[in-house]
């Protein structure tokens, strides 16, 4: 396997045109063919006097496209995550316009990232030394969290990743069910593999179905822990030389099901948008410790944990959201996550977001989100106060009017983040110190059925 590449060097004259750098069914995307592409749109961009471009973009080929050609303009990309309007025009002051894959119903500068025929691509301008991109996770607050990503931590990371990984991948192509928009499929689905020169899926897998009728190639499979809980052993399994899942925490039982069905271990990443990848594991008994990659040290602060990591610009490090259970030889174990941003199906959700979405309902006077376990599923739950009109419209038809509450918060709210679980209360338990406290809270919700 090659020495891993650089962004700066992914269009460079040291691989033939012919080189295939992604495909799509019978479709082929040569490296030819991607600086064509990338020379359009960046001298677009160029005539453009807004800095920052959101990528609103989910498949793969096209938002290499609109990455690079970003980047060669001297621009920012920006990664909101998502590309809901509504959620878009209220963020439209974290960016000056959007790049897609497809029209959208918002209201400012768009440009649609397609492919152009042939031509003698222009050459393309230096990417600027401090380029880099932005990311929004949620924060405590519940509003967004930006997060700069300079292009020298992100190429630290792939290669990083490369000495761990690159000698299991000769000759794969990288299939992946995750969507490139967040850091963890911006790195292993877009980088990792541009960087070693494997050609990459330009769709998105959403069905195991999709992952059983690949032809037959060798693969690199990008996937979450949700993906993974579905494979269907009655189906045929693909040639897949190694799975990488990241995003949640994959069950043990679910582990043992991909390797019966592709006969290769998942190797698991833990990170954070905030840290980059930090450890990982290939779990052959549950109880397998992580390891922390190269450079990554942990350090006991009260009763929490700082990391520090060559991926990490603050020389201080960052706490973690995590609670560990750290080893003598500094591995460790997970043992849950902290605070009030929660991982549900492998998205970062936060509480306190939807407080704030399910606050501004007509008729709510106060509100209290928690996360609901049943078994094995998590959704969300939120506690209300309503006011008299409102409380007698929900005792008139309460799952009607839950299904509107629903249908009004759709709009803002990731699908996972729609609270599934209603209650409502004449007052939000607290404690003698007047603060929310988790177990009063569940509490509201053990004696109803699951709805």
């Amino acid at each position: 396997m090659n020495v891993p590449r650089p962004l700066s060097r992914w269009l460079s004259g040291e691989r033939p045109d012919s080189t295939t750098v992604a495909w799509s069914g019978e479709r082929l995307w040569s490296l030819g063919q991607l600086r064509n592409d990338v020379a359009a749109h960046c001298a677009w961009l160029q005539t453009q006097k807004g800095q920052r471009w959101a990528l609103c973009l989910e498949e793969s080929y096209l938002f290499l496209v609109a990455l690079l050609a970003t980047l060669h303009a001297g621009k920012t990309p920006v990664l909101p995550g998502h590309a809901r309007p509504a959620l878009l025009e209220e963020q439209r002051a974290l960016f000056d316009g959007v790049l897609s894959d497809g029209p959208l119903r918002w209201d400012g500068p768009l440009r649609i990232i397609n492919t152009h025929a042939r031509e003698d691509a222009q050459p393309l301008p230096a990417i600027p030394d401090d380029a880099g991109l932005e990311l929004f996770t949620s924060g405590s607050t519940g509003q967004p969290k930006r997060i700069h990503k300079s292009l020298a931590a992100l190429d630290a990371e792939s290669a990083l990743l490369a000495a761990r990984f690159a000698g299991r991948l000769t000759d794969c192509r990288v299939v992946a069910s995750v969507s490139p928009q967040h850091l963890y499929g911006l790195t292993f689905r877009i980088f990792l593999p541009m960087s070693l020169g494997l050609p990459l899926h330009a769709d998105i897998l959403a069905w195991p179905e999709q992952l059983a009728a690949l032809p037959q190639q060798r693969y690199l499979f990008i996937s979450s822990p949700a993906f993974l809980k579905h494979l269907d052993a009655r189906l045929t399994a693909p040639d897949v030389a190694m799975v990488i899942t990241a995003g949640g925490m994959l069950h043990w039982q679910d582990a043992q099901h991909a390797h019966h069905w592709l006969n290769v271990w998942p190797d698991e990443i833990y990170g954070s948008s905030e840290t980059g990848v930090l450890a990982w594991r290939q779990r052959r008994s549950d109880d397998t410790p992580w390891q922390p990659f190269p450079g990554v040290t942990l350090t006991a602060e009260n009763d929490r944990w700082r990391v520090t990591s060559p991926l990490i610009a603050e020389p201080a490090g960052l706490l973690l959201e995590d609670a560990l259970r750290v080893t003598a030889d500094n591995h460790f174990h997970l043992l849950g996550r902290r605070g009030r941003v929660v991982k549900i199906a492998e998205k970062r959700v936060s509480l306190a977001e939807i407080e704030q979405r399910v606050l501004s309902l007509a008729g709510v006077r106060d509100a209290a989100a928690i996360l609901i376990t049943r078994g094995t599923r998590q959704n969300v739950g939120v506690l209300l106060v309503l006011d008299d009109d409102a409380r007698q419209a929900w005792q008139r038809a309460s799952r009607k009017q839950e299904q509107a509450w629903r249908q009004t918060l759709r709009p803002w709210l990731e699908p996972v983040a729609l609270p599934r679980f209603w209650r409502v209360v004449d007052v939000i338990p607290v404690n003698t110190m007047n603060k929310r406290i988790d177990a009063q809270l569940q509490e509201c919700f053990h004696d109803h059925d699951a709805r």
